[in-house]
Formats: C-alpha cells, sequence, structure tokens
C-alpha cells in the first residue's frame, strides 16, 4: 500500500514560526515568501519565536516558545506578490470604487534549524 502522508510530513524536520504575526511551517533548504522584512539581500535574519519543532526524535512544544531555539533565514530577494482587485459597489446609487493592491513580499530560504545551539537540521 503506498505511503498516504503529505510530502512535508515525510521528510522529518520542521519548525513552526511566528513572524509577521502569522505562524509558518518552515522546512530547512525550502524557501518561503512572508510579510516584507527590513533586512538587506544576503542578510542572515534569526527568528526566536519558535512554536515547535520537530527532528527525527520527537517533538518539541513551546508554550508558548521553545527555549533556546532559532530559525535561521537567509534573504534572497524582495518581492511583490500577485494583484488582488477591491470592487466595492452601490446598488442604485451610481457609486463604484476600484482599487488594486499588491503585497510587499521577501523570499526567504530555510539555512538551519537549531534548538539549543546545536543544529537539527
Amino acid at each position: 500500500m503506498a505511503d498516504t502522508k503529505p510530502a512535508a510530513e515525510q521528510s522529518g524536520t520542521y519548525a513552526i514560526v511566528e513572524a509577521s504575526g502569522t505562524q509558518i511551517w518552515l522546512q530547512p533548504n525550502r524557501y518561503y515568501d512572508i510579510d516584507r522584512l527590513q533586512a538587506e539581500v544576503d542578510d542572515t535574519i534569526k527568528l526566536e519565536n519558535v512554536l515547535l519543532v520537530k527532528d527525527g526524535k520527537g517533538t518539541t512544544l513551546g508554550q508558548p516558545y521553545v527555549k533556546d531555539a532559532t530559525v535561521s533565514l537567509k534573504v534572497m530577494a524582495h518581492r511583490r506578490g500577485p494583484k488582488v482587485i477591491v470592487y466595492k459597489m452601490r446598488p442604485k446609487k451610481k457609486t463604484r470604487r476600484k482599487n488594486g493592491h499588491r503585497q510587499e513580499l521577501t523570499r526567504v530560504m530555510v539555512e538551519s534549524i537549531s534548538v539549543g545551539g546545536k543544529a537539527i537540521s
């Protein structure tokens, strides 16, 4: 029988971190688009608000954060997301408003996940 688990669960190591007001599932050696960070391209950022870490040995859950856990990210580029059209109309009033919005994003690569100063990935 084929393994039905998603690919993210099969790889083994991941961390759930809090960044830009959202919770993000991060795996090593993958890139992600998150809300714009104040950093230059090729800078390294350390996120310390780690909520959960899973490695080959087990799962560590923070209350609210995992102690001495960090995720190291490398800034690859600053981008803009897809355009979202906002259209407001009041029926029978000849009132129409059309706006567009593009979210400012930062593309980051997860370099390592570490707990207690030891890299687990």
